[in-house]
């Protein structure tokens, strides 16, 4: 892009909770919602169910909550509003016939999490824990994640132990692990690169900019070498 073309570049993110409240109220001002609802609280509510959410994903949900209320033949829009943000956050329920075996460990991986989250300090508030397969996973464990913006190395650290907690729960209680954890491996992976390449939180690299964990070649890439020893730790 060369310079004049474009003077002034305003950075647009997702709305804050305020702007989720406002932008709910204008999608749910045609539905036809249970009489025993408040319109107000609902639209705070569901806002703070929704942290990261776009106007897009919030137009999905009430969308998604409408199909749900006709399938079961309701004349109203109520409760479903829960089951559409997950079905947004997460895909559709499936349907597929689990083993036994399997059953016993995708509980004992979400317990994992949620036991873990619990007695770490800096982990989101859990909402919501469930293992029926959604999406492309087995099961969840649904945070309410806080309105941050800025995070400490000890918060990054406990997030990620948190995400490690199905992996342990599987190694403690059955000696082995599974392919299960492989959504929360890519994500602590993701996390840790985060922080040693854009935030520099390693003790051992000190206030040096590294290049991204996908930029591997040409220049900078000793200085990612060199970064993969406190990210494997």
């Amino acid at each position: 892009m060369q310079p004049g073309c474009f003077d002034h570049q305003i950075y647009i993110g997702p709305p804050d909770i305020k702007g989720r409240s406002s932008i709910f109220r204008v999608h749910l001002h045609p539905l036809k919602l249970d009489k025993s609802l408040s319109k107000d609280a609902l639209e705070k509510n569901l806002a703070a169910l929704t942290p990261g959410f776009t106007g897009a994903d919030i137009s999905n949900v009430c969308n998604e909550a409408t199909l749900i209320a006709a399938h079961h033949l309701n004349p109203s829009v109520g409760k479903h509003f829960e089951q559409a943000i997950e079905r947004v956050i997460g895909g559709l329920e499936k349907t597929q016939v689990l083993q036994p075996g399997e059953k016993m460990t995708g509980a004992n991986h979400e317990a994992g999490h949620v036991v873990v989250g619990r007695f770490l300090e800096h982990t989101d508030p859990l909402l919501k824990v469930s293992i029926v397969p959604w999406g492309k996973g087995l099961g969840y464990a649904q945070c309410l994640p806080r309105e941050q913006y800025l995070y400490t190395r000890e918060q990054l650290f406990d997030l990620m132990c948190a995400m490690l907690g199905g992996r342990v729960a599987e190694q403690l209680f059955f000696r082995k692990v599974t392919t299960g954890a492989q959504d929360d491996l890519r994500k602590v992976t993701q996390s840790t690169y985060t922080q040693i390449v854009q935030f520099r939180m390693s003790e051992k690299l000190g206030q040096v900019v590294l290049r991204s964990p996908t930029a591997r070649r040409g220049a900078g890439g000793e200085a990612v070498q060199l970064g993969q020893g406190p990210a494997h730790r």
